[in-house]
């Protein structure tokens, strides 16, 4: 269906055609008529399919010109990355309205933010933690609120956010419409919508744990960090095709080890982003990527979370994740709009859990292909990959142990000396005969 074909208006239409967008994909065709009735609605789509554009067009074509305040639309997401990408497609699109639009996170200055929210707004997008921070000073006051949009919920619960939702629950109006948006769901947001939800409207447009038809996906078994560096390596140095690599790590010391390894191959074609970069560094990165001046960019979950990358050739899952349905999320940064995308697993023994996990949570069987012959398979282990070899826990060295005795040692020469006051204080007594106090006594 194309836009025009909705009850968009003539401003919307308008920033529509600038960016070049004609048709509705599928979760925005169906999400905007439940959005425009007020009902509360989950929309369950996956990643690349238009979630953002599902509930930003009929918000906005509800939004009436106000000078009040405090905001009336509230988006929570889990990342400072994804407030910056949300409150930036709400401002495209209102490129001929006047709508006042903010985004607050955390690791920035709040007196800024402050000043940001006091100003006036309308649309407010935040992480919870911020949100409630800006809360508690008073600037800011949620009783206006209409439309609460929660994105990507199944991340923020992964997070810990509960919560943080529960109490900013409390803070808001009643009577208001509800939206949750994800690409998958799990019992824990089954829960969180039967609590604050009201008979919601369920619009899913692929079944949860379903990948998108167009990724291909491979993968190798590979023993350890340093076989699965060798892999990758010689997958870079084989495929002229994968040219915007994006690849998955389980946390930031890894991270950082594996671009340590590989900018030496390759120096000024790899980078890395994690939640100890600054916000900078991180926006930085991420722009040289989509330039095209990185090849490669080594990324977490919570940071990629919130990345709209476009044209990402492989992803590649470093490690597996913890829980299967990131694995979904992870793909998804390839193969957006209808575009080709591949992705490649790297799974060490340990992993073969995970890998099943996700396997039978896309209802689809990956074929595991053989180590190339040119990989050299690494004896070398981490630390953490010692601790777990063959199954068995691997017997470490007693420490040694060292008698102990009473804490006590003789001074040192120039130490047992003795203070009998200053010199000139001596010589004056012996002088005057003088006590060297007011209280001593002549004898």
């Amino acid at each position: 269906m194309k836009f025009s074909e909705l009850n968009i208006n003539t401003v919307l239409l308008n920033a529509l055609n600038d960016l070049g967008y004609d048709e509705a994909t599928p979760i925005q065709e169906k999400a905007f008529p439940v959005i425009m009735s007020g009902r509360d609605m989950v929309g369950i789509a996956q990643t690349g399919t238009g979630k953002t554009f599902a509930y930003i067009l009929p918000i906005l074509r509800q939004l009436k010109f106000s000078k009040q305040r405090h905001p009336r639309i509230l988006v929570l997401v889990p990342t400072r990355e994804l407030v910056e990408q949300v409150a930036g497609e709400f401002k495209k699109l209102t490129e001929y309205m006047n709508v006042r639009i903010g985004g607050v996170y955390g690791g920035t200055n709040i007196n800024t933010q402050k000043e940001l929210v006091y100003e006036g707004l309308d649309v407010l997008v935040a992480t919870p933690g911020r949100l409630i921070d800006l809360s508690l000073t008073g600037v800011l006051r949620l009783k206006t609120i209409q439309k609460l949009v929660i994105d990507e919920v199944d991340e923020m619960l992964n997070l810990g956010f509960r919560s943080q939702l529960e109490q900013i629950m409390d803070l808001l109006p009643e009577k208001r419409q509800n939206l949750m948006f994800s690409a998958t769901t799990t019992e824990d947001v089954d829960q969180l919508i039967a609590h604050h939800f009201y008979q919601p409207e369920r619009v899913e447009v692929a079944a949860t744990g379903t990948p998108l038809e167009n990724i291909f996906q491979s993968g190798y078994m590979a023993p350890n960090f340093y076989t699965k560096r060798n892999l990758l390596i010689h997958l870079l140095n084989t495929d002229e095709s994968m040219n915007k690599v994006l690849v998955f790590v389980k946390n930031k010391q890894i991270a950082d080890l594996l671009f340590n390894e590989l900018d030496q191959s390759y120096p000024e074609a790899i980078g890395v982003i994690h939640s100890n970069k600054s916000q900078n560094n991180r926006f930085r990165t991420v722009e040289e990527f989509l330039n095209g001046d990185r090849r490669v960019l080594i990324a977490t979950d919570v940071i990629a979370r919130g990345m709209d990358i476009q044209h990402v050739s492989h992803v590649v899952n470093y490690d597996m994740p913890e829980v299967p349905e990131s694995y979904i999320h992870r793909i998804g940064r390839t193969g957006r709009a209808d575009a080709e995308g591949l992705a490649i697993a790297f799974i060490s023994d340990d992993e073969m859990e995970q890998w099943e996990a996700v396997q039978k949570l896309m209802k689809k069987t990956v074929t595991l292909e053989p180590l190339p012959a040119e990989v050299k398979v690494s004896e070398m282990l981490l630390p953490s990959e010692e601790e777990v070899l063959a199954g068995l826990k691997v017997n470490k060295a007693p420490k040694p142990v060292i008698q102990s005795g009473p804490a006590f040692h003789e001074k040192k020469e120039k130490n047992k000396k003795v203070n009998l006051g200053g010199s000139y204080r001596r010589k004056l007594a012996a002088k005057y005969k003088k006590p060297k106090t007011r209280g001593q006594k002549r004898k």
